[in-house]
């Protein structure tokens, strides 16, 4: 675990006192702040009911589903934890390039001017190049021409991403490799790719706003992880500009509603 600075621990401290959490109950809910940017986090705490998911101004799920006091001591927690990365050092640095750093893209990049994490996966954008860290295993692609406008992520690794460009949706594993897993094959790669990418894009026929298709079978017996799933897949679709925030909002009611 990265050490935590004279600051982070007086706030890990501070926090445990506060909520009448252990210390390492309070780190690893840091970490998995952390790990989400400061807006969102996945967590298996025993002491706050087990596996649950936060996110910063969204939901609070939790293992018991209707405690509303252990939910607002998450969200509490979670916040005040996200506020402490936000304005102070929390933990002690790491080298650059190494895995837990916040600076894991190789260094000759620069500074990104977008980069994010999701789940196992963190990706930074820089111009020309996107920089994907997998499991911490680090793959720099050529963009090529595309004005990337967001990451998206399926179950799976590099072959499940895909981001949004002037052309469409373009899936990551068919961007030249510039370094990395796989870039002995870039060279074949990169002419099939640019000529994909710099084709007119084709004219696509405008369709309704999709529906998610909700179990029929869902019921008060589905289990918090059937309803989690949804619930997350929605979010993509919403997040891919598929449906609106009311849209979401309503079906993700619904299902929680369900349970």
């Amino acid at each position: 675990m990265q050490n935590l600075t004279q600051d982070g621990q007086n706030l890990v401290n501070s926090l445990s006192r506060r909520y009448n959490l252990s210390f390492d109950a309070v780190v690893h809910m840091l970490i998995a702040v952390n790990n989400g940017n400061g807006s969102m986090a996945q967590f298996n705490c025993p002491e706050l009911g087990g596996g649950g998911q936060w996110m910063r101004g969204g939901m609070t799920m939790v293992g018991d589903m209707f405690n509303y006091g252990l939910k607002s001591t998450v969200d509490n927690l979670c916040n005040e934890l996200a506020n402490g990365l936000a304005n102070m050092q929390v933990f002690m640095p790491l080298p650059k390039g190494s895995k837990s750093s916040n600076q894991w893209w190789p260094g000759d990049l620069g500074q990104p001017f977008s980069s994010g994490a999701q789940n196992s996966t963190r990706y930074a954008i820089f111009p020309n190049r996107l920089a994907v860290e997998v499991n911490g295993n680090v793959t720099v692609y050529d963009t090529l021409d595309n004005n990337i406008g967001g990451i998206s992520q399926q179950q799976g690794g590099n072959s499940s991403l895909t981001f949004s460009s002037q052309y469409g949706t373009i899936a990551v594993n068919t961007l030249p490799i510039v370094s990395g897993a796989g870039s002995a094959n870039s060279n074949t790669n990169n002419q099939a790719s640019q000529n994909n990418f710099v084709a007119p894009p084709a004219q696509m026929a405008y369709t309704t706003t999709p529906e998610v298709q909700t179990p029929q079978n869902l019921s008060n017996t589905a289990s918090v992880d059937e309803v989690i799933q949804l619930i997350e897949k929605l979010a993509k679709l919403r997040d891919m500009g598929a449906i609106s925030d009311n849209e979401y909002n309503s079906k993700k009611t619904d299902l929680l509603n369900r349970i």
